[in-house]
């Protein structure tokens, strides 16, 4: 299966931020939407950066409470690792893993199109164990 069927399914819908907008502000964001990393945005199609709930807990431990005020742009990654629409399910599980990353920006022809967390793979994967399973408990059945 391919990025863009999973994207068919979970939509694409992407949470992005300005760069200048505040720590407390992107905490309050991710807190609202119920979600662990925003795509750090100009425009809403470009990816400037990714920043996760890990870089915010991160940056307390370093920084404290004058966290708070800084940008997303002192604190997001820089070297985000995307993926596309025609790369494979199988794929981002390793990439994800070997990377120790929990979600993907799906850039089509260099904008923004959607992103896959590790929880969308593992969704994904579930239901196809699950659905071989049946398909073998039916062939048995018929035997």
């Amino acid at each position: 299966m391919y990025v863009s069927a999973l994207l068919e399914a979970k939509g694409t819908d992407v949470v992005t931020a300005a760069p200048n907008t505040t720590v407390d502000q992107a905490v309050a964001l991710l807190a609202k939407k119920k979600i662990g990393v925003l795509v750090i945005s100009v425009d809403g199609k470009s990816v400037e950066g990714i920043l996760s709930e890990r870089d915010i807990v991160r940056a307390l431990a370093d920084e404290g409470s004058r966290v708070g005020a800084l940008e997303a742009s002192a604190l997001m990654s820089r070297d985000v690792i995307t993926c596309a629409p025609n790369d494979t399910i199988e794929s981002l599980m390793g990439l994800m893993t070997e990377r120790r990353i929990r979600h993907l920006p799906v850039l089509h022809d260099g904008a923004l199109a959607g992103i896959v967390s590790i929880g969308d793979v593992v969704k994904h994967r579930l239901a196809e164990i699950e659905s071989e399973a049946e398909a073998l408990r039916q062939y048995v059945a018929q035997a």
